[in-house]
């Protein structure tokens, strides 16, 4: 895993934590952006909600890279992707690296944090 990814992941866990009352690792900051991309805000959902709302994340994430592209929102509001080209095959660190790479992405083009937060000395 490049080392500085990883870096900056933890360096932005360390900025979203006092926001968020909850363990942040890699599957919840893929929760939470699939909770943000839903727009339905914090209530309880059931098990299969939780599911698609992961599904929604990794399509938002993957879909700067062309992985995914929005299609549409359904009746019930849920968003909806269309894949656009094939996933390449990974093991499961190449699978958290481009995740987190994503999710590091996600969070600076969306203005939640700066370069100079994840950059900056503890």
């Amino acid at each position: 895993m490049d080392y500085n990814t990883e870096l900056r992941f933890q360096k932005l866990i360390e900025c979203l934590k006092p926001t968020f009352e909850m363990d942040l690792d890699l599957t919840a900051l893929i929760y939470l952006i699939g909770l943000n991309e839903a727009g339905f805000g914090f209530r309880t959902y059931s098990k299969q909600e939780k599911m698609d709302l992961m599904h929604v994340g990794i399509c938002t994430l993957l879909a700067p890279a062309g992985y995914y592209a929005f299609s549409h929102r359904d009746e019930q509001n849920w968003p909806h992707f269309n894949p656009i080209q094939s996933l390449p095959v990974l093991n499961e660190n190449e699978q958290k690296h481009l995740l987190k790479e994503s999710i590091i992405d996600y969070f600076l083009a969306h203005e939640y944090v700066s370069q100079e937060m994840l950059l900056s000395a503890d």
